[in-house]
């Protein structure tokens, strides 16, 4: 059964060798995490995540809601384990499929169908997987010849096409999204929407980074909002959701605070 268990989960970035006046001025414009100062090495380090709990179960589509710097994609970062914590402990049961770019791997000067293999690989396919999957691919995205020559040639409309439809075709057991999935075509977007049900019926839980409220709530049961990296409140979508938009503007996105380490 995939699950995910965040136990005071903290992470911080160090900032090495910057310049007195470039520190005063991130510590005046900084909209996101807490920044730490350490008078006596003069490093700087900013706290991404402060102390995070909490645990995701098979079924939770959980949304993430927060102004922009608040941690919503670093928090996805540390459960795709592009980051480790820097304190505590984040224990996860089940395949982790993150989807932040609907096309990692992309060569332009490879053929569409050699495309389909990278991508197919980086986004954790097996070779035999991609083997099986290649037909329909091509028949979601509907090119063709195409697929024979470099995708240098498409247009930006079939170049999204055969991403949306390579990245769709993934078995995740944990789907990681920043900002949803997109197909980019309105002729395309019948296919896409079915393409997307499928795909979140198929996934045991969802995590979903977005500024789109709506989204998130056609989406998502559950929600965590963030400001500076830390949980803030826990419910609902729509309880959540409407928290977030009723708070004092001066509040969110509020410089960071900086303290000393």
């Amino acid at each position: 059964m995939a699950n995910i268990t965040l136990e005071n989960v903290v992470i911080d970035f160090p900032i090495y060798g910057t310049q007195m006046s470039f520190r005063s001025e991130l510590f005046h414009r900084a909209t996101g995490g807490l920044i730490r100062r350490d008078n006596a090495s003069k490093r700087v380090t900013i706290r991404a995540l402060d102390n995070l709990n909490f645990e995701i179960k098979e079924g939770d589509r959980l949304a993430l809601i927060g102004h922009n710097g608040a941690g919503k994609s670093t928090l996805l970062k540390l459960l795709a384990g592009v980051y480790e914590p820097t304190g505590g402990k984040v224990e996860s049961r089940g395949r982790i499929s993150p989807l932040f770019n609907l096309s990692p791997g992309w060569e332009s000067e490879d053929t569409g169908y050699e495309n389909i293999v990278n991508c197919g690989l980086f986004l954790g396919m097996t070779p035999e997987e991609i083997k099986r999957k290649t037909p329909e691919i091509a028949e979601v995205c509907g090119l063709g010849s195409y697929l024979d020559i470099p995708v240098r040639t498409y247009s930006a409309g079939m170049t999204v096409r055969l991403a949306f439809s390579i990245a769709t075709t993934i078995e995740p057991e944990i789907l990681l999204l920043d900002e949803g999935l997109s197909a980019g075509d309105a002729s395309f977007a019948a296919v896409a929407e079915a393409r997307i049900n499928r795909l979140l019926s198929r996934t045991r839980i969802l995590i979903m980074a977005s500024h789109s409220t709506g989204l998130l709530k056609r989406w998502c049961n559950r929600a965590i909002l963030l400001d500076r990296g830390r949980i803030v409140m826990t419910g609902s979508v729509d309880e959540v959701s409407e928290f977030y938009e009723r708070r004092p503007k001066e509040t969110v996105g509020a410089p960071a605070e900086v303290v000393a380490a």
